[in-house]
């Protein structure tokens, strides 16, 4: 009986340990930047600035885009460098670039056949794109090659958010719940929104931002997990957050500060 207790106990410590998180800052960027949209793997960062061009910058060289028929650039997603897609919602329309900031497809969704009012975008695999229909309340997954849509969910019944997504995974937040899709857009996870507005997705880790007052805190879910784990940190001004693997960048005050997850 007295190894049993002694088991659960350690059990217990090690449960606790791993669902403590913590941020470490590393370094800080000083970039006058509009909107921070990803930062890679290898330190490559793409922005836009005040007057709407988007930019990839890396250690060397600095490219650039701009389409300023379009107007402000809602959303960009660099989950994929060589796919990238810029969503201006004020045309209802996304560009889809390459990774040297190319033009390879604009989709206009106003004079496609299937019209369709947009409010979110994100990255799918293969020539897909996840988007949500503001008119149907649904979350589609848009095939732009063929302009066909080859998934649609049911209708969502709460106020959206924010969507994130990568090859695999979909992640819609409302204001009741978080969903999660997969690829074929079957509903895996539905966990119960604890006030959180806002997310950012790499592979394993997605990060939800609660604001708290003029301070904001943030919580993690591992990738096949429905735990929500308070990442401990001091009070934040966050402006714009973005992950990459286990690296948290927090942009502010036109600086981008790099922090470290550490799992303990």
């Amino acid at each position: 009986m007295q190894r049993l207790q002694y088991l659960l106990f350690f059990i217990s410590i090690f449960g606790y340990t791993q669902n403590n998180i913590s941020l470490h800052i590393e370094d800080s960027l000083k970039i006058s930047a509009d909107k921070v949209f990803g930062v890679d793997t290898f330190g490559t960062l793409y922005y836009s600035d005040n007057n709407q061009s988007f930019y990839k910058k890396t250690a060397d060289t600095t490219i650039s885009y701009a389409n300023f028929q379009l107007g402000k650039i809602t959303s960009a997603n660099t989950f994929n460098p060589l796919k990238i897609n810029l969503f201006y919602q004020d045309f209802n329309t996304v560009v889809i670039l390459d990774n040297r900031l190319a033009e390879v497809f604009k989709i206009d969704f106003n004079t496609i056949q299937d019209y369709k009012n947009v409010s979110l975008v994100s990255t799918g695999y293969d020539n897909t794109i996840w988007l949500f229909n503001q008119d149907l309340q649904q979350l589609e997954l848009f095939d732009y090659r063929d302009n066909s849509t080859r998934v649609r969910t049911v209708p969502i019944q709460s106020q959206i958010l924010d969507l994130k997504s990568d090859y695999n995974y979909c992640y819609l937040l409302t204001e009741a719940y978080l969903y999660v899709y997969n690829y074929f857009g079957s509903l895996i996870r539905k966990i119960e929104n604890q006030g959180f507005s806002e997310m950012a997705f790499s592979k394993a880790n997605l990060v939800l931002k609660r604001d708290n007052g003029d301070k904001s805190e943030l919580f993690l879910l591992k990738k096949n997990s429905d735990q929500i784990v308070a990442v401990k940190s001091s009070d934040l001004l966050i402006n714009q957050f973005l992950v990459t693997n286990e690296t948290l960048y927090i942009y502010n005050d036109e600086k981008l500060r790099r922090y470290q997850l550490k799992f303990q």
